[in-house]
Parts: structure tokens; sequence; C-alpha cells
């Protein structure tokens, strides 16, 4: 052990790779004056210390690119501030595209990287000679250049990290092993050590390929896997010099670099290994793992056909070391569930160097405040479910999440690997129906349904799908006729108990002391009044109710009930997702073809909107609740899973007398955002003002003890105008498919991007929604003055902006 362990802390950082000391060196700077952290061998000797150093900002989402961008400032400033180099060099990047649809997915991705300050440029395959003279183009249809980015010395990053936060006042010990999470009611209060005890008011876990173990050992799902890693590096090259670009390769899975007067290529192979699956040893430390060259061999041969000059020039290195990827391709990020004031970070899927500097930026922030600084929704810790973290599941996904990030990334892309973890009772019935699978948290849903003699599968391109056409026949059918919606997935959440009542009405906007019977559309808030959660709750008795969400957040609605519960209060909340299954019945006939099968009646006098009843089905009884997420008459069937079978085929069998069409996700996704209803991580978050979403009507301002967030949202309100506010588009021209996080231009100016989007097959063209900001306000007369287009790659159609849905305005079709 370097120094003597001391017995208490105020934040325990347990692992010193880069995302360790990012976070220990962010609180630091935020005035944490008694910040330790642990290191079980030495500083950077797990993975970062053999990482290839890149730092390019084009990253997937919003929140990586924006983790990546700080990153590279703080990379570039830290060798003035810690007298520590870090190795940093402004060297830009180009990423090659060998194909017309990965340019047009480079001309997406530049588009919208533009919109949070990223220059990039569209350059030609001579142009990328011209930069890197090495270098094979006359198979490119296009490079794209990113002057500012630039690669480090990943060891020298973590030093210099560390450096900072010695000079900031954190220890840092290594040689301490932690043994295990010291817990008391409920919160982390320190750690176990092979050294004794440490206690602290806050323990973060940065354990880097470790995770899933510690995870294990403390009773939190990090799902995630070390696989083998390909570099290698030349012999000298004449000619080479250290502002040579970093040459990103998607089409033959590779990456290059100038080291030192040679070149390092590595590799993002599409069929990986997984490496360690019997565990890693404790002991590991800058050790390297034995190669095999011979699965290698062929993407070798195909990367080094980029740089000809490597066929003739000798290898003096090959390199093979562990990364870590996570079952989805993204970190782990966050608030563990379930214990209090314990955090995580790790899983970077060897983006980690790219990523530290802002994840422990973000992370410091987090801890600090008690509320993430920026949306991380992607790489939040909550996001996963337990069925990810079985060991078959995450080896079996390692195969394809390795290379994941050099494939191409097509709108809607399904992973091909691990699947069918989760079927609904349903699953045989609606896949003879034609559905064609997707997998959210698991759960195998129907996305699409395929016509007699169509192939149940996705061909996937950028333009219009080769399911376009059966989106718009289930789109018109519950529109005009009657479709149903197999929706299983839910997360059906109860809380009962004599305080539940309480419980519930300090946690949501609306008041829920109603009637049973009643189902009410709420909203989770955080403290700044930034949306949790978007749920509905329906009263099932006195001291019942029933929290329904989407499958992807049931972990974090949970754990936001069990974080927000008085420890005093009787109320128990009790996951019954497997216990139901869900048909959702909408559309103008929805009504008729359930009085077909049941002797309930369905009308507005005997069935209001927002209340549900027990209905018999046959000799079956579900619980029905009457809501839309279309716009349209709706009903959901909540259905013993027991008794789903007999209920599903009655009502098929009516439904031919109605016009009832099978219909999937991403035909409730086209309903939806034609309706401009909101869809949660994607129109609002927790950085997401309710009242900039558009949704305050949901709160009960004057109920007693009030909600959390109100006293933020009522300061909002009388602030004045709100300076923000979620808007929807719709397209002049009738052709382009919109997916999101498209840029936005108002009066030719980049204002931000779409949330969501979907082809409104009713409206004809496609719909999307995105924030308008306006430091005088967002007013409906601000609205109606602009001009707006939406760009696509290097396209920019015509919009129109309404603050109002396009469809049914009114809400009358629902209500109907």
């Amino acid at each position: 052990m370097s120094s003597p362990l001391p017995s208490h802390a105020r934040a325990v950082v347990v692992g010193g790779g880069v995302i360790g000391c990012s976070t220990a060196y962010h609180l630091a700077r935020l005035g944490w004056k008694d910040v330790v952290v642990l290191e079980r061998k030495q500083v950077s000797c797990g993975t970062t210390w053999h990482a290839a150093g890149l730092i390019t900002t084009l990253r997937d989402t919003e929140a990586q690119t924006k983790l990546a961008t700080y990153s590279l400032k703080l990379y570039q400033d830290l060798e003035a501030e810690t007298g520590q180099a870090t190795g940093f060099i402004r060297c830009g990047s180009v990423q090659l595209a060998m194909s017309a649809d990965k340019a047009e997915e480079m001309r997406r991705g530049c588009a919208m990287a533009r919109t949070f300050g990223v220059e990039n440029h569209e350059i030609t395959p001579a142009e990328v000679k011209a930069l890197f003279p090495h270098a094979y183009v006359d198979d490119l249809v296009a490079g794209f250049h990113f002057p500012n980015d630039g690669r480090v010395n990943p060891a020298d990053v973590a030093q210099a990290l560390a450096k900072g936060a010695r000079q900031l006042g954190v220890k840092i010990i290594e040689n301490c092993l932690m043994t295990g999470l010291i817990t008391e009611h409920g919160r982390a209060v320190g750690v176990h050590t092979e050294h004794g005890d440490i206690r602290a008011e806050v323990v973060v876990l940065c354990p880097g390929m470790w995770g899933r173990d510690l995870g294990l050992m403390t009773g939190i799902d990090l799902p995630l896997q070390a696989a083998e890693h390909y570099y290698l590096i030349s012999e000298p090259i004449a000619g080479l010099h250290n502002k040579l670009p970093i040459l990103r390769d998607p089409g033959r899975a590779a990456y290059a670099r100038e080291e030192a007067g040679k070149i390092m290529l590595g590799f993002f192979e599409p069929v990986a290994a997984p490496w360690g699956v019997d565990g890693i040893s404790k002991d590991f430390c800058f050790d390297e793992i034995q190669p095999d060259w011979e699965r290698m061999e062929p993407y070798i041969e195909k990367a080094m056909q980029r740089l000809p000059i490597l066929l003739e020039t000798g290898i003096r290195q090959f390199f093979c070391g562990p990364e870590s990827f996570t079952p989805d391709h993204n970190y782990l990020m966050g608030r563990a569930p379930y214990i209090d004031r314990l955090f995580v970070a790790c899983g970077f899927n060897s983006l980690g160097i790219l990523s530290g500097g802002g994840a422990g930026h973000v992370m410091a922030q987090w801890i600090n405040d008690g509320v993430q600084p920026m949306d991380i929704w992607d790489v939040d810790v909550r996001r996963i479910q337990p069925s990810h973290n079985n060991k078959n599941f995450v080896v079996a996904r390692t195969y394809e999440s390795l290379g994941i990030g050099y494939q191409m990334h097509w709108p809607n892309r399904q992973w091909e690997t691990a699947r069918n973890v989760k079927q609904s009772v349903l699953h045989d019935r609606v896949k003879a129906a034609g559905a064609c699978f997707g997998e959210s948290a698991g759960w195998e849903r129907p996305n699409w349904y395929a016509r007699p003699g169509q192939k149940a599968e996705y061909e996937y391109n950028f333009e219009r799908q080769n399911w376009f056409d059966n989106n718009a026949a289930e789109h018109r059918a519950v529109r005009e006729a009657v479709g149903v919606f197999e929706q299983s997935s839910f997360g059906k959440i109860l809380v009962q108990g004599r305080d539940a009542e309480k419980v519930l009405n300090l946690i949501a906007t609306a008041d829920m002391a109603v009637p049973v019977g009643r189902v009410v559309y709420t909203h989770f808030l955080n403290k700044r009044g930034g949306v949790e959660a978007d749920i509905t709750i329906s009263r099932l008795a006195d001291d019942k109710f029933l929290i329904l969400t989407p499958a992807f957040t049931c972990t974090h609605i949970k754990a936001w009930l069990h974080d927000h519960t008085p420890a005093d209060a009787c109320c128990v909340v009790t996951d019954m997702s497997s216990a139901w299954a869900m048909l959702n019945v909408q559309g103008p006939r929805a009504r008729h073809l359930l009085s077909s099968i049941s002797t309930a009646k369905f009308d507005n006098e005997a069935f209001p909107y927002a209340t549900w009843q027990n209905v018999e089905i046959g000799f079956q009884t579900a619980l029905c609740m009457r809501l839309s997420y279309t716009g349209e008459v709706g009903f959901e069937l909540y259905i013993p899973t027991e008794m789903a079978l007999p209920v599903y085929d009655q009502l098929i069998a009516a439904g031919a007398d109605f016009g009832l069409a099978h219909c999937g996700y991403h035909t409730l996704n086209t309903l939806r955002v034609e309706k401009a209803f909101r869809e949660w991580a994607h129109d609002m978050g927790p950085v997401d003002s309710l009242l900039d979403a558009g949704l305050g009507f949901t709160c009960a301002w004057h109920k007693p003890g009030g909600f959390i967030g109100r006293d933020a949202l009522l300061a909002q309100r009388d602030a004045g105008p709100l300076k923000r506010r979620l808007v929807q588009f719709l397209l002049d021209d009738p052709q382009p498919v919109l997916v999101h996080n498209e840029p936005i231009l108002r009066d030719g100016v980049r204002i931000g991007q779409t949330t969501s989007a979907g082809y409104g097959h009713t409206l004809g063209a496609s719909v999307a929604m995105g924030y308008l900001e306006c430091a005088e306000g967002v007013t409906p007369e601000f609205v109606a003055a602009g001009s707006y287009r939406i760009e696509q790659a290097n396209r920019v159609y015509g919009a129109r902006a309404s603050l109002t849905p396009m469809y049914d305005p009114k809400h009358e079709r629902a209500m109907g």
C-alpha cells in the first residue's frame, strides 16, 4: 500500500484508471477537500495504459459528443495546470466512407455534430490523400475532416489527472484492493479493503473491466465483459509526422495514426473474442494477453490495404490487451439504483480516454448537486434491467458490441446477437401474424407486421425502409378503423399500503387523491423541475395504485420510488410486469369491437376517458383502461398472463368484422408524433423542464404538501414567457423520412435538433418535435414569425412549426 489508509473520507473513489482519477480531480475542483482514490494496483494499470488515445469528437449521441468535446479541451489545458504532460496533439481526424450509404450516415452525423459546435468538413478522396499521403483512397466515396480532434498519451493523461487531483488535496492510495461495500440503512457508508475499512459520505465505483464482478459483490447490475483488443505498430516510416490526422476507416473496421514516426493500426473487428469470461485476476497489472493472430489475420490484411506501405514495412510490435464492452455499447454512469450515495462510472467500450474528462466532470457535478448536469439517459446505469447482467447474455452480446461502432448506423438497426431474452406469452401468436420483432430492455416486441408472402425482416437503408408501406397501412387502420398493439413488455408496478397515496402525492405532479377507478397521467420531477418519469397511475383501491411505464424505464422508476419514499412510510413497491399481458386496442371502431366480445359497455357515459374497469371477455377477466397514445379512441387490456391467449384469440376472431389490423411499435410512434404526444428520453428528460415540454397541465399546483420540483416550476412560471418550448414540425416535402437528431434552423440559424420524428401518414409528410429557444420568450407570435428548415445530411427541407398538435388539436377524436 502506497500510503496509510485513512479511517474516513468525504468521498471514496474505487479505481485509479482515467475515469476514477478524472472523477476525483473534478470533485476536488468543486471544493471537496477529503477525497480518497483506492487503486488495487497502480494508477492506469488496467485498460487505461494501453488505449490508443484517440480524441475524436463525432459520437453517436449528444451526451457522448459533449463528453468527448469536454475531454478534448481538458487534456489540452491539463499540462499547463499540472506540469504533467498529456501528450496532447491537435492533429485532427478523418473518417472515411467507402460507400454512398456510409457517406449518407456521416453527413447526417456531421450535421448533428455541428449543432453541438463540432467543426467538420466533407472532403474528397484527393483531399484525404493530401492530408495523409500514405493512404489508399481509390475506393473512397468521401472523407470527413474534423480539424480540432486530437490524440494523447493515455497513461500520461491518467497521471496528469492524478497529479492535478493530488495538488487539490486528493489522496491516491495504490495497492489497496476493495473487498466489499459497507452499507447501513440502504446507504453506502464506506468500503472494506484488504488493509481495513474506510468510511465515507459517498462511494464512487470506477472499476473498469472488473465492473460486473464488483457489481455482483455490491448488489448492483453492471453488465460488461472484457474482450481482446488489438493494434500493431510498424517499423519507422520516412516522412511520418505527428500532425498527420487520425484515420478512422469503418469499411475496414480499423483506425490508424502516427506513433513516433511509425504507424499504429488498430482494429474493431465485427466478430470479437470475449476474454476473461471466467474472471480476471486481481493481480492483472500492465499485462498483455495472449493474442490469436490467426483469427485476426483477415482483418489485419484488409486494414493494411488502406495503408499499403504497411505491406512492405516490418512490424515492430503486435499488441493484444483487454477492453470492456457493455451489451448496448453505452457507458454505465450515474447513481446506483436502490443504494443511496453510491455512484458508478465504468463500461466505456474502449472510449474511456476519449470520454474520461467529460465523464469525470459530469460525475462530480452529479455527486455535488444531486442532479445530473446534462441529459445522459443513454448512458445512465438505471436503464439497466436485471436480465442484462446474465453472464451468458453479456458474453454473447460482446461478440457484436466490440465492433458495433465501426458498423453501419442504420435507422432502426436491431441487435443480432443475444436475442429472445424475454418473450411475451403472446409471442408465438403475433409471430404467426407476421410480426417483425425489435428488442427493448430484453423484450422481443413487434415493430411491424409483414404481409402474407413478405419476409418479416428489416432491409436497412436511409430512406423509406421495406416496412414503410406496412407502417402506412397500420397507421391508416388506427385512424380509420381499429388496430391492436401487443405491449406486454410495459412495466407494471404496484404501490400499496396505507401511505401509498401520501407517498405518490409527494412524488407525482398530479393529485393522487382521486376515486378508485381513475387513471391519472402524471410525471415524476427532480428538484430542478426536470422530468424523471412520464407515466400513468391508476387507483385500484384505497391503498393500491398501479404505475405503467415503458419497459426500458422500469429500473429507474422503481429506484426513484425507493429513493423518495420516507423510511417510516407504510408503502410497498412490487414489480408485476410479468403478471399481465397487455393488448392495446385503438381506433374509431375500438369500442364496437370490444362490445362484440364483452358484456361491458364502452361508450362515453359508461366508460369515460382516463378510467378503468374490470371487463369480462369470454371466460376471462381483464383490467381495461380507456387511454390513448395514438389520438384515437382506445382501450388498454391488462390480462393475467394465464388468460391472455384466449382473450387474444377472441379479439382477433371478432376483429375481422371491424377491419382490425395488427400494429407494431413503429406505428405507435408515427401516430403519437403526428398527435404531438411526448416520449420520455426523447422529447423530455431530467434536464428538461416540464413546462418547456408543454406538460404543465399535469401539475396540481395547490395540492397539500406540493410535489418534488414544484418550487422550481413556479419560479420558472412566474419569471415570464417560457424561453424554451417543445414545438411540432411538419415538412413541406412529402418525400423525406426524418428519424431524430436532425438540426433545426430558424431563419437560417441553427438553433437545435429534432428530439423525435416519424412519418405522419395522415398529415402527409414527416413530422418531428424539437425545442425552440428565445431569450424574450417562445410565444405563439415568435413561433409564427419564424421560417423553419430541417437539415438532414447536406439537405434542408422547409417545415411548418406549431405549438399545438397539427392532428386533432382539440383532442376531439380520443374523447369522442
